[in-house]
């Protein structure tokens, strides 16, 4: 369940002392990384590509809607750990320390029509060093989703029950647009042209799945082409919504705190981790679960460390959550049931025509007594 406690407002001193907690628990798990974390996601790469191997055999050759839904649920499963558990992981660095080129992060790029430079950018460097900072967090609603009232109210967002589940169903194409940065061609804060320069590595990637998925794949089941074409389909949609899901449920669930620019100027090492915390939120479940969603079923602990590998945040959970309780810190965890029905009401809720106003006051430091200059905290992803 989710904690019922509310984050207090810490001093700058305990703000100070809670940021160098983490660091030091950082430390110690970065030091300890070896062959398990690498043997790890060697096995799931192997199960990620025998779950391929299985879908694709079962469609091509396979005959009868059972095989076609084995086929394609076997293919889904397969996008969906090369996705989250491999491709999202290792795009954040969590792997370069073992010098294996097959796991560099400015290297990989993973099956989906988002371009992995887009994705590193837009992802990496804006959602993870902004995040939930209303107006530079750009993952806050999509450009298009009202999904707290601190957002200003729109008649779009009248419709968005509907729109959230079209972008679920197309939810890659939701994130691989996103950096193109369209409201802002719109609005005529980006130009055409840097819209066009934008578009090119996008057009590329988008261009070689579609081939891949529904050309090359059904053409070489020839008989059994618009077979292999559909279950492509259906395994993409699989993942469109299996990754929707749990990222909407690690970031927009109650009790989720959203801050302005103003909140967020300045602040210290510490206090990017106490944001870091009140922005994100975990879903408990099964190792399954946790494997099947990148582990981001740790969404606390992916923002608090998003360069240690992901296999590691079960194991530092209930570190974080004693860390979190003895700073007066809410640790917003619940099942995907509840997660889930909590996002689904926010959106409805947030629906309707209401003025923009502070949800929840954004837990955040007191500033020092005395004036001190602090320099930006050094985030540790890459963009």
């Amino acid at each position: 369940m989710t904690t019922p406690i509310k984050s207090r407002t810490l001093t700058h001193e305990e703000t100070e002392a809670f940021g160098r907690e983490l660091e030091a628990l950082r430390a110690e798990v970065r030091a300890d990384l070896g062959e398990r974390d690498v043997a790890h996601m060697r096995a799931v790469i192997r199960r990620c590509r025998q779950t391929e191997a299985a879908g694709r055999a079962l469609l091509h050759f396979g005959v009868g809607p059972l095989t076609f839904a084995l086929g394609s649920l076997s293919l889904g499963v397969s996008k969906i750990l090369e996705n989250m558990e491999i491709g999202h992981n290792v795009m954040h660095g969590q792997y370069d320390w073992t010098g294996d080129p097959e796991l560099a992060s400015r290297d990989y790029d993973w099956d989906n029509v988002c371009a992995a430079s887009d994705w590193r950018h837009s992802h990496n460097y804006e959602h993870h060093t902004f995040t939930n900072v209303i107006g530079k967090d750009r993952d806050v609603g999509y450009a298009f989703l009202r999904v707290t009232p601190e957002q200003q109210w729109n008649a779009t967002h009248l419709a968005q029950p509907i729109s959230a589940a079209v972008l679920a169903l197309v939810f890659q194409w939701g994130v691989a647009i996103h950096d193109l940065r369209l409201p802002e061609t719109i609005t005529g804060e980006q130009s055409v042209g840097e819209l066009v320069r934008r578009a090119g590595p996008f057009v590329r990637k988008a261009a070689w799945q579609l081939g891949k998925d529904y050309a090359l794949f059904p053409a070489l089941a020839l008989w059994n082409a618009p077979r292999v074409f559909a279950g492509n389909l259906v395994a993409n949609g699989v993942r469109n919504l299996w990754t929707f899901s749990i990222i909407f449920c690690g970031h927009f669930p109650e009790g989720v705190a959203m801050y302005t620019p103003r909140e967020a100027e300045n602040e210290t090492r510490g206090a990017w981790y106490l944001r870091q915390l009140n922005g994100s939120a975990n879903i408990e479940g099964s190792r399954a679960l946790h494997v099947l969603s990148g582990h981001l079923s740790h969404q606390i602990e992916h923002h608090l460390f998003p360069d240690i590998p992901a296999s590691r945040y079960p194991e530092m959970a209930p570190r974080v959550r004693e860390i979190c309780e003895r700073y007066g810190q809410a640790y917003n965890t619940g099942s995907f049931r509840r997660q889930m029905g909590s996002v689904v009401k926010s959106l409805f809720v947030n629906a309707l025509p209401t003025r923009a106003r502070r949800r929840v006051a954004a837990p955040r430091a007191l500033a020092p007594r005395e004036p001190a200059s602090h320099a930006a905290p050094a985030v540790p992803v890459a963009a």
